[in-house]
């Protein structure tokens, strides 16, 4: 079941007025129930892993609390990481990295035939993995208490909103608003409903119409041209957003309606000075999960130099590989990691050459010059992330860089109707921003303000459940989001 089916639509409802009309000491139970049963309804027969690891997870951390003696707590605490991270290896790695040890070996003329399993990858296994990672590394530390019940701990675990896509949420947040007992609010449900329709319709009308223009050149790399590879990433950059904002002001605004709120996972990320702002906005509950249990962990800033470097590029490669079991995903994390470290590097010679320059440090014109130049490192490392291979990426950047003919660019590239079809990205992503403006001056004149914002709004609103409906229901059917393969 994804957000955007038929399925869905008739499901939430039937959850929400279920879990506002029983008593608390039931509706958490009918909230894991139907967590369940979203869970399976992707594949039954996976669901034996989440109850695994939310066992193993849990009597972990109940042994952990219970001890005090150090070498007992790390080892339980090590005996949940590799235990967890070994069904994630496996279901996720296994493959990719068989085949990259037959890769290897043929650099030295050994010839040997991949062993691979046919495995079905447990969807959104790194965001509950992660999850449950968290709660543990939490109680070892003593941030956070054990939760007495398990049944409440495995509800914390397969919440169905963010369940398969994030945001990655922190125990401290969650499990508490668990227990609360939430009643109707009609404050929640107006910012639920609003959240949940912009999610759907960044995703059903922006990100569904870009894809067909993105897959044209990124799945016919051979045919593609310099002009339109640039077309192409710059479109997959915005569907990118889209799809997994998207999925993110979904999952944000259910959550919200129930009374439950989630953290936030982008803040326009689009409009970051620099890379190092850019991970400060775009996925949040990833960035700041890798900061607070690995980089931190190695020493973070606090150390020598050289040690500071070294932690950020492990960091963004490890990042890299939980994206996807592919180098092409190693390569983007890897890049991201460089643009950080000579960033850093190139610092001292960037202040030098303002001051020679006479160049305000508030220059309005540096401000865009350095939002446009993190803009092209971003795009630039999104042709890693979307190419099929690391093949296709290498050919994708050498047609950037070499094939710029123009003569009928946008047909070779597939880019039928493209005029169109920037058109109607253009007053999407324009909706988008009037929608956001209008909350804002909201709150400047007060909930009860009258006049032609709430009409305006409201009127949008209506415009998007049209829009992003009709293309729903008039398509082939409910595309997956784009991150449910990680």
């Amino acid at each position: 079941m994804v957000f955007n089916s038929i399925g869905f639509l008739i499901f939430f409802p039937i959850v929400l007025l279920l879990y506002f009309a029983l008593p608390k000491k039931v509706s958490w139970i009918l909230l894991l129930l139907a967590s369940y049963y979203f869970y399976i309804s992707w594949n039954v027969k996976l669901i034996y892993l989440i109850v695994f690891t939310t066992t193993i997870s849990w009597v972990s951390s109940k042994l952990i609390e219970r001890t005090k003696r150090q070498a007992i707590r790390r080892l339980f605490l090590v005996i949940t990481l590799v235990t967890c991270l070994g069904i994630l290896f496996f279901y996720k790695y296994f493959n990719f990295l068989s085949d990259s040890v037959v890769e290897a070996l043929k650099v030295f003329g050994i010839g040997a035939d991949p062993f691979n399993l046919d495995l079905i990858l447990p969807v959104g296994i790194s965001f509950y993995t992660f999850q449950t990672l968290s709660y543990v590394i939490d109680v070892y530390r003593g941030d956070v208490k054990t939760e007495p019940n398990f049944f409440f701990y495995a509800l914390y675990v397969v919440f169905f909103p963010q369940l398969v896509a994030g945001p990655i949420e922190r125990p401290n947040n969650l499990i508490p608003q668990l227990h609360e007992c939430h009643r109707p609010n009609w404050e929640n449900t107006r910012n639920g409903l609003r959240k949940m329709l912009i999610g759907f319709f960044k995703k059903v009308v922006v990100a569904d119409l870009l894809a067909t223009y993105v897959n044209a050149v990124y799945n016919d790399a051979a045919n593609a041209t310099g002009l339109g590879v640039v077309v192409a990433t710059v479109l997959f950059a915005v569907q990118i957003y889209c799809d997994f904002a998207g999925y993110t002001d979904i999952a944000i605004g259910c959550a919200e309606i129930m009374g439950i709120h989630l953290m936030q996972n982008f803040d326009r990320p689009y409009i970051s000075e620099s890379i190092q702002e850019f991970w400060r906005r775009w996925h949040i509950s990833l960035s700041t999960w890798f900061k607070d249990y690995i980089y931190f962990p190695l020493g973070g800033s606090r150390c020598a130099k050289w040690k500071n470097l070294r932690n950020i590029m492990i960091v963004f490669m490890v990042s890299g590989l939980w994206h996807g079991a592919a180098w092409t995903f190693v390569i983007w994390g890897t890049l991201h990691g460089l643009y950080q470290v000579i960033g850093k590097l190139l610092k001292p010679l960037r202040e030098k050459a303002l001051d020679a320059m006479h160049i305000s440090r508030d220059s309005k014109g540096l401000h865009l010059f350095r939002k446009a130049f993190t803009f092209v490192l971003v795009c630039f490392a999104w042709i890693f992330f979307r190419a099929n291979s690391t093949a296709d990426a290498l050919l994708l950047v050498k047609k950037l860089f070499t094939d710029w003919s123009l003569s009928d660019a946008y047909i070779n590239a597939s880019f039928d109707h493209l005029g169109l079809t920037l058109i109607a990205v253009l007053i999407s992503v324009l909706s988008i921003y009037i929608m956001n403006r209008m909350d804002i001056n909201q709150l400047r004149l007060g909930n009860d303000a009258d006049g032609v914002i709430p009409v305006f709004r409201y009127a949008y609103i209506i415009w998007i459940i049209a829009i992003a409906w009709l293309l729903l229901l008039v398509g082939d059917g409910a595309s997956s989001f784009i991150y449910f393969q990680f």
